[in-house]
């Protein structure tokens, strides 16, 4: 057995010679495998290591003693502990060719054919992009506070503002938290399950500017909810609508089932593109509103549809894809296993007066097998938005039986989008991978990947 060349809580000098699939740096001693958070490739750094493995070790930077061109100085004051923006060290088009280099290094280990990866998409402003903040709320020390929590935990890290959120999110959850100060209302403690406010989350719309304020409590009462109500709707205008979300469960799960509206109809619009979507407290909407409609466009021009085609919107959330899509072919079936996001998707298509689409509730490979076999639809082109386990050996499995000629694949996730596309391979060719920064200054990256049936490339 070979003797690990590295001791824990011991210094040394290494040359960062890649990034990881999270945008760690990677170093050898000896062969051996050091993980370094926030360390760049070609960087010389002196580290002190925090764990070892068998096969691996984990250290932190002491000291950046040779640095990379694409360093800067971090414009946040939190991001190291917080774990969000773990990109924040580096000049933001650097990210967008990391980004490129993870999804191109993972093709090149899984796929046996040699696929380029496209030029990450980025963004012309990547601040204040996010429209959605869920903030935990709870105690440091013996101050009542809100913020994120630290990487891999769920220790609070109080803050004061955050560069990737609507500025007004941060000024809403700060009104909350003096009015339960000023009132006695307790946060939420996980350890003793006692207290009532968990989190406040904020969703924004980008283009409309209406404003949710959703306070998640663990129970049903809230003290002088409607003073709380009339105080928040008077300070910030862009209130449409404020709703108590109901989580007396032991969970890590933010929001519960549950909700009671305070104020409002319950919900608000924003819209993508040309069209007009409901956003509810437990509906999914992209949390980058400006790149999804890049996104879309480009899966659009790359599927090739055509006015008689058939499609299948599988993972459709709350329907945007087969909303854009709907225009560009004969009808569009959407498939979801979230009620609440079936019942905006048909909402969002009336609004739109999209008349050719059809959305059903249910496991995306039960309810496939179900339109294919029983009920005979055959499409031409599927698109697939999976959660980032990516797709389930039965929905690649129907994939194969039936055929479409082309696979739009969205992906959130690079490893589960190879692994998948390896599967495919024997009857679908990809043509090329796109790369998109949905999330800017993280190591997340959306992709766009287009297969082709093989007899039907010409």
């Amino acid at each position: 057995m070979s003797t690990i060349p590295v001791e824990k809580n011991k210094e040394y000098i290494v040359e960062i010679i890649d990034n990881g699939y999270e945008g760690e740096g990677i170093a050898k001693i000896e062969g051996f495998t050091i993980f370094v958070p926030g360390a760049l490739k070609k960087e010389k750094v002196k580290i002190l290591i925090v764990k070892v493995n068998s096969t691996h070790a984990f250290a932190k930077i002491l000291e950046i003693l040779e640095r990379h061109e694409a360093r800067k100085e971090s414009d946040c004051a939190t991001y190291k502990r917080c774990g969000g923006c773990n990109l924040r060290h580096m000049r933001y088009e650097d990210t967008l060719v990391l980004k490129q280099e993870i999804v191109q290094n993972l093709v090149n280990k899984t796929l046996e054919k040699n696929i380029m990866v496209k030029e990450t998409i980025g963004m012309e402003q990547p601040y204040e992009y996010r429209n959605k903040a869920q903030y935990p709320v709870g105690y440091k020390g013996n101050e009542l506070v809100f913020g994120v929590y630290a990487n891999r935990s769920h220790e609070i890290i109080p803050i004061e503002q955050c560069v990737i959120q609507k500025k007004v999110s941060v000024e809403i959850a700060k009104y909350v938290i003096a009015f339960m100060k000023e009132n006695g209302i307790r946060a939420y403690d996980e350890s003793t399950r006692q207290g009532l406010v968990r989190h406040i989350v904020i969703k924004v719309g980008v283009h409309s500017k209406e404003v949710m304020c959703v306070l998640v409590i663990n129970g049903r009462g809230f003290p002088k909810q409607r003073q709380l109500v009339e105080g928040l709707t008077g300070t910030f205008k862009e209130i449409r609508t404020v709703v108590k979300n109901i989580n007396m469960k032991n969970t890590n799960v933010i929001m519960g089932q549950e909700n009671e509206v305070l104020y409002g109809e319950g919900y608000i619009c924003d819209k993508l593109g040309e069209f007009e979507f409901k956003i509810s407290p437990l509906s999914f909407y992209q949390i980058n509103p400006l790149q999804t409609e890049k996104l879309y466009a480009k899966a659009i021009e790359l599927a090739k549809l055509k006015q008689k085609d058939v499609v299948l919107d599988l993972y459709c959330g709350i329907g945007t894809i087969g909303i854009f899509v709907a225009e560009h072919v004969k009808k569009v079936y959407g498939v979801e296993i979230i009620r609440q996001a079936i019942e905006d998707a048909k909402e969002n298509a009336r609004r739109n007066k999209i008349e050719n689409i059809e959305f059903v509730c249910g496991d995306v490979e039960v309810v496939l097998e179900r339109l294919v076999q029983q009920e005979g639809i055959k499409p031409d082109v599927v698109f697939v938005d999976p959660p980032r386990r990516g797709l389930d050996d039965k929905t690649i499995e129907n994939i194969r039986k039936v055929q479409p000629r082309t696979v739009v694949y969205i992906s959130c996730n690079p490893a589960t989008l190879v692994r998948d596309l390896e599967q495919l391979s024997d009857s679908y060719e990809t043509m090329q991978i796109q790369p998109l920064d949905m999330f800017p200054f993280t190591s997340h990256v959306e992709c766009c990947s287009v297969l082709y049936l093989k007899d039907s490339i010409q």
